[in-house]
């Protein structure tokens, strides 16, 4: 990670060796290596910020990042809190909007927040990323998967992986399942779809896979996807990469596809969480059979850690987490892993002890460290849905865990 200034002494061997952090529901994290010694109480809580889509089409992700933080913040603070202070959470709607989401970071900031979880698309926190340098703000984003985002700026952090390795793992996963011409369907004008289709069509070139037709739309929230699945049914191809966001892909693109003719399998990324709560009612649920997606966790994970989290995560709030809320918790998590190693709150030298290198991250979401960028190196859960049984014995959309991949395969 580029710095602005170089580590303290007392920082840099408190960081010496591996830290393990992002305890599971109910437990605490390990302090640095070496102990570094708490900061003298102020007495004043720590705020937290976070900015996510809490209105707008993309709602359902900001109610998950906000709720998995503040279960966080409620866990700490019923575990004694950090260097003797309780934690204090800040939410701030960005509305799916570039615009607003840097109103929401004025906000915070004026408000005296330095950490920030946030914001939720590539979009919006391309929007904040320069700002939150410039403020030595910190800024831990819980799923903003572009490339681009950790490239640029020393106060840029993210618990999720990033596109370049989220489009390949699809682009991998087609060719060990004998797709060797595909089709995609994107967004040109939407950095996470786009950065998606650039990671996606590079790595086809890698593993020999051809791309046979492309098509796009003008935005994010097109509702008509008939003609893009028409030209793919044209073209022959069996395997679509459609990455798209929940709220299209649940009422109109799977469904559409089918309608057009298209039968072979639709392939997207994380943006396809929370889709089964969005199928229209009435809908042939068949058509979601060979829908697949790149994932960061899977809930049904039998560890127990993730196991933990989704208990506290159902009772607290009556359904189960998706990834946005587990990373929005590890987000937290990795501040508090930060502060206790950094014996401050302070966002620079939180900054310091998220970039130092030798930190491991034991969150719910995976066990990882840090690239040079500030992203995790970590794997990810290929999921499918398909039509079978609800929890109320109702016919749904339902997922299941295909594979984890935590490394990508040679070429």
């Amino acid at each position: 990670m580029k710095r602005n200034r170089l580590l303290s002494i007392l920082l840099a061997l408190s960081l010496a060796a591996s830290l393990t952090a992002c305890g599971g529901s109910g437990e605490s994290s390990a302090p640095a290596a070496g102990g570094a010694a708490p900061a003298e109480s102020s007495g004043e809580p720590i705020l937290i910020g976070t900015i996510s889509p809490n209105t707008g089409n993309l709602a359902a992700y900001g109610t998950a990042v906000t709720t998995g933080a503040a279960l966080a913040v409620e866990e700490i603070n019923d575990a004694g809190g950090l260097l003797g202070r309780q934690l204090e959470i800040i939410n701030a709607d960005d509305q799916y909007d570039p615009t607003e989401c840097l109103n929401a970071f004025n906000s915070l900031v004026s408000q005296g927040v330095g950490l920030i979880v946030g914001s939720v698309t590539s979009g919006c926190t391309s929007a904040i990323t320069g700002a939150a340098n410039e403020e030595e703000v910190c800024l831990i984003t819980p799923t903003s998967t572009a490339d681009s985002i950790t490239t640029e700026d020393d106060f840029v952090f993210r618990s999720c992986y990033a596109d370049s390795f989220q489009g390949a793992i699809a682009a991998a996963y087609a060719k060990q399942a004998g797709y060797d011409k595909v089709g995609m369907v994107y967004c040109a004008a939407d950095t996470y779809s786009k950065g998606l289709y650039d990671s996606f069509s590079a790595a086809c070139k890698t593993y020999g896979v051809e791309v046979a037709a492309v098509e796009s739309t003008a935005s994010m929230d097109v509702q008509d996807y008939t003609n893009q699945f028409a030209a793919m049914v044209n073209a022959g191809v069996q395997f679509v990469y459609a990455p798209f966001y929940y709220d299209v892909i649940g009422p109109y693109l799977v469904t559409q596809a089918r309608a057009a003719g298209y039968t072979g399998v639709i392939m997207g990324a994380d943006g396809y969480d929370t889709t089964p709560d969005y199928v229209v009612d009435g809908a042939d649920l068949t058509a979601f059979n060979n829908v697949y997606w790149t994932n960061h966790y899977d809930p049904a994970d039998t560890s127990e850690k993730s196991v933990a989290f989704v208990s506290a995560y159902e009772a607290k709030y009556g359904n189960t987490p998706s990834a946005f809320a587990a990373l929005a918790y590890d987000c937290v998590m990795m501040y508090k892993a930060a502060i206790e190693a950094a014996g401050s709150a302070d966002p620079v030298e939180v900054r310091d002890a998220l970039a130092a290198d030798g930190v491991v991250y034991d969150c719910i979401t995976g066990t990882y460290s840090l690239d040079d960028t500030g992203t995790p190196i970590k794997g990810a859960s290929i999921i499918a849905f398909e039509a079978g049984t609800g929890a109320d014995g109702k016919p749904a959309v339902v997922s299941k865990l295909l594979d984890v991949v935590t490394e990508l395969p040679e070429a």
